[in-house]
Formats: C-alpha cells, structure tokens, sequence
C-alpha cells in the first residue's frame, strides 16, 4: 500500500497549485481520505478531509472557499485544488486515507500517508 503525493512547488501569493495523491496496493474509491500540512515549527493540520461515501466534506475556515478536495475512482488519485494561495499557506502537504474510519479530520484516524510535498508561497 502507498500514496504517492505530488504537484508541489514555489507560487506567487494569489497563484493556484493542485496536488495528486496517487494510490498503489488499494483502491482509493473506498477509504476516507484527507489533506494535511504541517509548517515548520507547527503541528499538523487538516486541511481538507472527505468521507468514504463522498458525502462529508471537512475543509477548516482557514482554507475554506480556497481548497477543494476531490477524488478520481477511475485513475485511483485523489486531488487537492487549492486557489488564492497565501503566504501561510506554505508548509509540506501530505495524503492519508483511512480505512478503519468512515470520515476524520484528525491524523491518528488515517492508516496510510504519502511521502509530503513541498508547498511555498512567496512572491
């Protein structure tokens, strides 16, 4: 089982990135799945969670109406839209997904993380 996280990199404040969470070993139509990103010195935080059914969509107000979160079942890869980036908003991104939970928004609730990608936003 792996998650295999890309599309990072350096964009302007105001700039767009989308990250791909690409599943090998499991089908990633089923588990739940969530985004989250850790800064230097700070904790992890979701960022955007989605639930097995597709019908909960957690997404913090500190990135709400800017990330969406979304998942292709026919390329098994989940996404991570983020529009109006912020200088806050750099950190490393990683994909988890669970399968002993319906839905979380907390890292311990997630089986399997990607390797991180690297976001930076400056000008």
């Amino acid at each position: 089982v792996q998650l295999q996280a890309s599309g990072g990199g350096l964009v302007q404040p105001g700039g767009s990135l989308r990250l791909s969470c690409a599943a090998s070993g499991f089908t990633l139509n089923r588990p739940a799945i969530g985004w989250f990103r850790q800064a230097p010195g700070q904790e992890r935080e979701a960022v955007a969670c989605l639930s097995t059914n597709n019908e909960i969509t957690y997404v913090p107000d500190f990135v709400k109406g800017r990330f969406t979160i979304s998942r292709d079942n026919a390329k098994n890869t989940a996404y991570l839209q983020m529009n109006h980036l912020e200088p806050e908003d750099t950190a490393v991104y990683y994909c988890a997904a669970s399968e002993r939970f319906p839905y979380g928004s907390t890292g311990p609730n997630y089986d399997y993380w990607g390797q991180g990608t690297q976001v930076t936003v400056s000008s």
